[in-house]
């Protein structure tokens, strides 16, 4: 029987593997015919390396040191602390190598001691076994770190052994939360709320440890009392019904509720799964945004039954518009099976009625990781879970399928992969692309091809000694969208030897082509930039590197316009544009503060115009220098119209700021139209919700005039609009007055304000008020700013439900940072402006100028910056602490 074969995602171009039969293995009814090659010589995935690679404080630690979020933030468990790598495409950075913002979790100071009882009972107790004249109670107290996290004679346990990141809009800044669970099984959840420290929200362990105590450690009143404390086996049962194993987030679950003015409001909910050592899993519930102890719903106990568990996993499915959910638990004998899990407090969700063993078989192979991912099945038209497994050097997975006659269940086993067991394995959500990892520093490639019943593995072997040179791997993590892959390396063997010293470093390789990345950014469905911030990363790599747009993609992109008319293809016209500024601007020199080596002495002399005839010798060596050494950065066989010109002179100079000015045109042209179309949404918010207060303060008449200003500008929607608010409003202007002089803030800029007096404000992108205060919200991408230092619903731009329920025009959807904090970036702007306003005293008097000594200040006692001047320094030392 000759079996059609669909490769799952962007994968469907490429050609079937021709030969050399590897590990590709058949489920459920398929014959053993059918099976499909393994790796293939027609296909070899390319990676290339990106700079820089970040080298850790400290050793890493736990099973799966490495997890990469959804808001693209990277943590790797250290034995120190968690270091938090956060991945940020800055429109506004020349550099070629990736933008990271690093920060860390430390780890606690004290070790943490489960409650099993009270302080002097379980003193007394420790003291009893520690001294029983039975070795099997005595070594085994002893020995055990869990009854004895600081190890007396031992060091303490310390450092990091999971973490699991929430879903992205689940803190207050509408960004992920960070579950982490040390190594003396403390279970915090973490959140970033500044941008430039963590903050431990709860004690989940802590709060378990006291419903237990309150229960007497019972889950049911049905149940036997508990026995006696001086029992080491009722000891050890407290122990392991509250020591975490592993924990892992739910998806978001919605409800609506109807809001005083008619509107629905969405209130979410997210779950935590706690693990176990018994096998009990603690399902926590948490009212979003959560804020800490206070947004904890419900917490419920569920007995899986499995003994020695090791790893679990959410299921979630959706069939006909009904979701269900479960969850998918390993265990270190080999088992693997879903558990129900009831969902009657959120409307709309199902689960099973009974478990579901997926692999019940005993054989000893541990499961040490499991991933599931939906899919949707070509021959079957309906959506299906693929459930993946590694234990020991196999991957176990499982099609999960339902139809009318039930569940479907078709699993198998991938043989061959590695020659020795799998230490890490990570899934891409978008194609279900599954990549596994050895210590050897050689990870696999599994690409899922459905078939007429299940599906089968390709797999391709990327060899990272090619990239790194011999290295060892700790761990590995794929990006959200499946562009970069993030792995921990240390040194390999040289001539034989191994290393003397570890020197554990986070490296990054890219597994989409730029080609690849532009075509997943143009058929999107997330239509969100900053949701796909490794897509466009690599395209901004990619036009920094060879200078110009490709012309596929300005016209596939202008044919996306021209159809559609989204604000999203605008926006990504703008980062492009923007990104094809930034590759033009001359590369910035150190000759500006330090002479280099190949300056010639010049005599100084009394006569100008040879000084002068010098300097612009100089001038044009310099700048012929800078140009030959871009053009050496292009593609010398593919020149475009956008290339750099490759004269130095003064003829040569002139068609290049000829092609700054024009690009430069066609940003502000990309800008005034999305401004435009944001403004009509502003005044549509206005009109259908005047009785709103909030809305009265907009400057309406303001932005109506500002529409109609421009004579070519004919948009029979903002005049019809503009003529119904002009009833409306009934000749009333509600005009802005400044906060100074109090004079009226007339509507002639987008972007900023300015009364009679030369006082500035600037303006809100989302409502287009002034913003007439000092503290205020920023966007990452440095576009825009937000009026107000809270979003409403503790929720980001980048879930669309800020202020008006719309996003401002420049952000890209991208949230906005924490007030009081400064941005990647903004150091040198606010240094250059604090040293202009201490060489300029007038500026002392103005708003901006004490805005910027306020950011500068701040940046110099929280960040400890050093870039500083002796006479700004002083200055701040010597300035009364209350003006900043």
């Amino acid at each position: 029987m000759n079996t059609a074969l669909t490769r799952v995602g962007p994968a469907a171009e490429r050609p079937a593997p021709p030969e050399e039969v590897e590990g590709s293995e058949t489920g459920g009814k398929e014959p053993a015919a059918d099976a499909a090659p393994g790796p293939s010589t027609a296909f070899r995935l390319l990676v290339t390396r990106r700079e820089p690679a970040v080298r850790l404080q400290y050793a890493v630690s736990g099973l799966e040191p490495l997890a990469w979020s959804e808001d693209h933030r990277v943590s790797v468990s250290t034995a120190r602390s968690i270091a938090v790598l956060e991945l940020i495409c800055d429109v506004h950075n020349p550099g070629q190598d990736l933008v990271i913002h690093r920060t860390s979790v430390p780890a606690p100071l004290h070790s943490c001691f489960l409650k099993v009882g009270s302080k002097r009972e379980v003193a007394e107790c420790k003291q009893r076994f520690a001294t029983s004249e039975d070795p099997t109670v005595s070594q085994t107290f002893m020995l055990d770190r869990v009854f004895n996290p600081e190890g007396k004679a031992l060091p303490p346990l310390r450092g990091f052994k999971y973490t699991s990141w929430s879903p992205v809009g689940c803190d207050a800044n509408g960004r992920c939360l960070l579950a982490a669970l040390t190594m003396d099984n403390r279970l915090t959840i973490q959140a970033n709320l500044n941008r430039l420290q963590w903050v431990q929200l709860v004690d989940l362990t802590e709060i378990y440890g006291e419903r237990l105590y309150e229960t007497s450690y019972r889950f049911s009143r049905n149940e036997a009392p508990e026995g006696s404390l001086r029992d080491f086996a009722e000891f050890q049962r407290r122990h392991s019904m509250q020591a975490p194993v592993r924990m892992e987030w739910s998806g978001i679950c919605t409800t609506q509720q109807v809001k005083h003015n008619n509107e629905c409001r969405d209130v979410g909910s997210v779950l935590l799964a706690v693990l176990f050592e018994n096998g009990n899993i603690a399902v926590w519930q948490f009212q979003l945004p959560f804020a800490g102890k206070e947004s904890i719903s419900s917490c419920n106990t569920i007995e899986s039954g499995i003994s020695s568990p090791s790893v679990l996993f959410w299921w979630e499915y959706e069939h006909n518009n009904r979701k269900m959910s479960g969850l998918i638990v390993g265990s270190a004998f080999g088992p693997v099976k879903i558990l129900p899990v009831n969902l009657k407090a959120v409307k709309g969700y199902f689960t099973l009625r009974q478990p579901v063993v997926l692999w019940k078989e005993m054989d000893q192979l541990p499961v040490h990781s499991i991933k599931c991912v939906p899919l949707y099945h070509p021959y079957q038209k309906c959506s299906c879970s693929l459930v993946v497994a590694a234990r020991g050097s196999y991957v176990f997975w499982c099609l999960l399928l339902i139809s009318k006659a039930g569940l479907n269940v078709h699993n198998s086993h991938v043989t061959g992969l590695h020659s020795l067991p799998i230490v890490s394995m990570t899934a891409d959500k978008q194609n279900g692309t599954v990549y596994t990892c050895s210590s050897d520093g050689k990870v696999r490639q599994l690409i899922p091809i459905f078939t007429d019943v299940a599906l089968k593995f390709e797999h391709q072997l990327i060899k990272l000694s090619d990239v790194f040179g011999s290295v060892r791997t700790h761990g590995i993590a794929v990006s959200p969208c499946g562009a970069y892959l993030a792995v921990i390396t240390t040194e390999g063997m040289v001539n034989g030897l191994h290393p003397v010293n570890k020197n554990y470093q986070v490296q990054f390789v890219t597994l989409k082509t730029f080609e690849e990345a532009a075509a997943q950014l143009l058929e999107s469905s997330v239509q969100n930039l900053f949701k796909q911030v490794d897509l466009i990363d690599l395209v901004r790599w990619k036009i920094l590197k060879d200078k110009h747009i490709p012309q596929f993609l300005h016209e596939a992109l202008e044919k996306k316009i021209e159809s559609s008319g989204a604000t999203y293809y605008w926006r990504f016209k703008l980062f492009l544009l923007r990104i094809l500024y930034q590759s033009m601007q001359k590369t910035p020199s150190e000759a500006l503060c330090k002479p280099t080596h190949e300056d010639s002495k010049i005599l100084l002399v009394d006569s100008p115009g040879m000084g002068n005839a010098e300097d612009e010798q100089q001038e044009e060596g310099t700048s012929s220098k800078q140009i030959s050494k871009q053009s050496k950065d292009g593609d010398p066989e593919d020149p475009t119209e956008d290339s750099l010109p490759q004269s130095a002179d003064t003829g040569g100079r002139e068609p290049m700021e000829e092609k700054l000015l024009e690009i430069q045109g066609k940003i502000e042209a990309v800008e005034m139209h999305l401004t435009r179309e944001h403004m009509k949404r502003v005044l549509g918010e206005v009109y259908l919700h005047t009785w709103i207060t909030e809305n009265t303060s907009i400057p309406t008449r303001g932005l109506c005039n500002f529409l109609m200003s421009d004579e070519e500008y004919d948009d029979r929607t903002a005049r019809v609009l503009i003529g119904h608010i002009s009833k409306k409003m009934n000749k009333q202007t509600f005009p802005e007055h400044c906060s100074l002089c109090k004079e009226i803030l007339p509507f002639t800029d987008r972007k900023q304000a300015v009364c009679s007096n030369g006082h500035i404000w600037l303006r809100c992108f989302l409502t287009y008020q002034s913003c007439q205060s000092l503290i205020y919200r920023r966007c990452l991408l440095h576009d825009s700013i937000a009026r107000h230092p809270i979003p409403e619903g503790g929720c980001s731009p980048g879930c669309g439900r800020v202020r008006l329920s719309t996003l401002h025009a420049g952000a890209s959807g991208a949230p906005l940072s924490p007030p009081g904090s400064l941005a990647v970036g903004d150091r040198e702007q606010a240094h250059s402006a604090l040293y202009s306003a201490v060489m300029n005293p007038h500026l002392m008097n103005t708003v901006t100028g004490i805005t910027n000594m306020r950011r500068a200040s701040h940046c110099v006692s929280k960040e400890g910056c050093s870039l500083l001047c002796c006479h700004c320094k002083s200055f701040i030392q010597t300035t009364p602490k209350t003006l900043f």
